[in-house]
């Protein structure tokens, strides 16, 4: 058994909660709610968009849209947890985006949306994993990035940097 299935629902669902537990990421910047599938090459996530997140007051004035940034960075958030499942020791490693080769945008997302994220693991050498994201309401593709990770030691990385605040 992996070490991340025992935060598995018996749907094999992941909760917000327990997602927390797996990634260093919290509100208001955890980017997905509910993982609905992860195995060792795929991961599907789900986020309500809601209209009080904070963004929204200000990206676009009185048009709120969802910033491409903040999808991205969810691609990047599900890739994250899909690497996790993929290594060791995971908490001892923190996982970086380290190049995001593509972005594409091909429709807006709006307060009221569910979007879902579809991230698929291309290859992981020791420490870069390749992965590609789509993201969609419904059936309909929204966004779609090609990104690079990497793995560091969590302990090193963060004493090398704790330093240079």
């Amino acid at each position: 058994m992996n070490q991340i299935d025992k935060f598995k629902d018996s749907n094999g669902e992941i909760n917000r909660d327990n997602i927390k537990k797996i990634i260093p990421y919290d509100d208001p910047f955890l980017m997905f709610d509910r993982v609905l599938k992860l195995d060792k090459k795929n991961i599907v996530a789900v986020k309500d968009v809601k209209k009080e997140e904070e963004y929204f007051n200000g990206h676009f004035k009185d048009f709120p849209i969802m910033p491409g940034a903040l999808i991205v960075e969810g691609i990047g958030q599900a890739a994250t947890m899909l690497v996790r499942y993929n290594i060791e020791n995971h908490e001892e490693k923190d996982i970086l985006a380290y190049k995001i080769r593509s972005a594409k945008f091909s429709r807006p997302v709006f307060p009221g949306n569910q979007i879902r994220y579809e991230v698929k693991l291309g290859f992981k050498f020791k420490k870069v994993a390749f992965a590609s994201g789509k993201v969609f309401i419904k059936d309909k593709l929204v966004s779609e990035a090609k990104m690079v990770l990497a793995m560091v030691n969590k302990k090193r990385f963060r004493e090398k940097f704790s330093s240079k605040k």
